[in-house]
Order: structure tokens, then C-alpha cells, then sequence
């Protein structure tokens, strides 16, 4: 039986969505999130209304930019991404997408990002943005990922500048304030994508990637999860001791920090992919949270 038209058009969907999904909307969101953060954090009281012009095209500059180094990861990774279930969807896995379309798509985001940065933010956050697409697209994607099971550890350095874009967008600085939101995604990003590599450790398998629960087992990674999540609890405590944040922020970051570590001593305790999913999400709940307590607790502390 022939396909109807319909259904043709519900499995090939329009050109254009497939161009926004290879800028995985999801995570830019994320990024963008926390390049935010950064600028309001970087502006003592309220913003002015020309601040928040200023926050407004930095915010599209940084998500243009980040949806081409995710473009530019698509067309790397295609094959690896056909091989897993996870990623398998993708326009470029799927070949519905050819790797000139999408390195043309990319090269656009890449240099019309980059000239709005430099033309109407500041050089500054434009070579840091700049810098972190190549950090994140050639030397993760290409040269860490498939290279060493610490891929993601020095990888996530590129995963946690954001909230440093975002800080030196409003301020033409990065401060050491801007570097302790740098520490504290760079310390979540481990367990936050370790937990997916455990209930998804046969697609890494198949993939080829040596992906720290396919190098060095389950238990071993469920142990490094929780150590991280310790670890990471220490460095969520430098806003309110360094004063960036107030009383509000610190019972937020507590609790938040308690649940991922309770989490975290489950899972290594005793492992399901269940338990492990559930990491996984709670991990994006904690970082989402914190920041947005941050955000909070900024406005609070100059009310009081």
C-alpha cells in the first residue's frame, strides 16, 4: 500500500524544522538560561532599560552561535547519532539533511552571531562565544569525545561558559564572580551526563564512544557520580560565602544540593536505569533551579 500524503508529511516535516532541530532547542534554551544569569548577576540593582537592550541582543548573539556549534556537532556525529536510539531522529543522522546544507547553516548562525556580538555587546564576549564554538565543536566533538572516557570532565568547560558570556556582555570583564558560575556547571556537567551514559551505556557501546560506564563499568561510574555531586555541593556555597548571593539563594542551593547527592548514594548504592533517569532529570531540575534562585535572590538582596 502507498503512503497517503499525510503521513508522508508527519515522517518528512518541513525544512525548516528541520534546520532549528539540528540547534537542538532544548539545550540552547538551557544555555541561554544561564548566559542570562550571568547578566543580571553582572548589574548591580536594577537593569536600566538600556541594559536590558544590551541583555537582549547578547542573548540572540550567544543563541545564534551556540545553535551552530550544535549544527556543527550534528554533522560530525551523524553517524555516530544513527547508531543511537537517543539521537537516531536527527535530520543529518537521517540523511534528510546534507553535510553541505547543514555546514552552510552552521557557517550563517556561526558569523551573524559573531558580528552582532562584536558590533552591538563587545569584542570581549564575542571572541569568548567565539571560543567557546570551538571548544565545544572542534575540540570536544572532534578530538575528546571519541578519544579519552574524561571526554565529558574536559569537555564541560565549554558546557560552562554561558554564564561567563553572559557576565562579560554586561560588565566587559570576566570576574572571578563569573568564574565561580563557571565552576559550578563545570563540576554538574560529569554527573549530569553520566547518569544518562548509564541507562543509555548499549548505544554508547554501539557508538564506539568510550563513555566512562562502557571504559570502566557501572559501579565505578555510579561512584564518581556521587563524589561529584560532593564536590559540586562545596563549590554551590561560593556564591553566599564570596556575598553574590544572600540567605534565600543558600536554603535554596542546600536543598537542591541535598536531593542530588541523596539521589546520587542511591544509585551507587543500588543501580536501575529507572533510579538512573531519574538522576539524569533531577540534574536538570538542580541546575535550572539554582540558577533561577540566583536570579531571585539578586533582586531580593538589593530590595532589602
Amino acid at each position: 500500500m502507498s503512503s497517503s500524503p499525510a503521513s508522508l508529511a508527519a515522517s518528512h516535516p518541513p525544512t525548516w524544522r528541520q534546520f532549528y532541530a539540528l540547534m537542538k532547542p532544548r539545550v540552547i534554551q538551557l544555555i541561554v538560561f544561564c548566559a542570562l544569569i550571568g547578566m543580571v548577576l553582572a548589574v548591580p540593582g536594577l537593569p536600566t532599560w538600556e541594559q536590558i537592550g544590551l541583555a537582549a541582543i547578547a542573548c540572540f548573539g550567544i543563541w545564534l552561535v551556540a545553535g551552530a556549534a550544535a549544527a556543527f556537532n550534528c554533522v560530525v556525529e551523524q553517524h555516530i547519532d544513527a547508531r543511537m536510539k537517543r539521537t537516531a531522529w536527527r535530520p543529518t543522522a537521517k540523511g534528510e539533511l546534507t553535510n553541505v546544507q547543514t555546514l552552510t547553516f552552521a557557517a550563517l548562525l556561526c558569523i551573524f552571531g559573531s558580528v552582532i556580538l562584536y558590533m552591538w555587546v563587545n569584542p570581549l564576549t564575542m571572541w569568548l562565544t567565539l571560543g567557546t564554538f570551538v571548544g565545544y565543536a572542534v575540540i570536544y566533538t572532534v578530538i575528546l569525545k571519541p578519544l579519552t572516557p574524561q571526554n565529558i570532565v574536559i569537555g564541560g568547560a565549554s558546557g560552562a561558559m554561558p554564564p561567563v558570556l553572559g557576565w562579560a556582555a554586561m560588565a566587559n570583564a570576566v570576574t572571578a564572580e563569573a568564574l565561580v558560575l563557571f565552576l559550578i556547571i563545570f563540576l554538574w556537567t560529569p554527573p549530569h551526563f553520566w547518569a544518562l551514559a548509564l541507562y543509555r551505556v548499549e548505544d554508547y557501546r554501539k557508538s564506539g564512544l568510550p563513555m566512562l560506564p562502557v571504559t570502566h563499568g557501572s559501579a565505578f561510574t555510579r561512584l564518581h557520580i556521587f563524589l561529584y555531586t560532593l564536590i559540586l555541593f562545596a563549590a554551590c556555597l561560593l556564591p553566599f560565602i564570596l556575598r553574590m548571593n544572600g540567605w534565600f539563594y543558600l536554603m535554596v542551593a542546600v536543598a537542591l544540593n541535598a536531593g542530588f547527592m541523596a539521589y546520587a548514594w542511591a544509585l551507587w548504592r543500588e543501580y536501575s536505569d529507572q533510579l538512573a533517569r531519574k538522576t539524569f532529570r533531577f540534574s536538570l531540575i538542580h541546575l535550572s533551579l539554582l540558577f533561577a534562585a540566583m536570579l531571585v535572590d539578586h533582586y531580593l538582596v538589593w530590595l532589602w
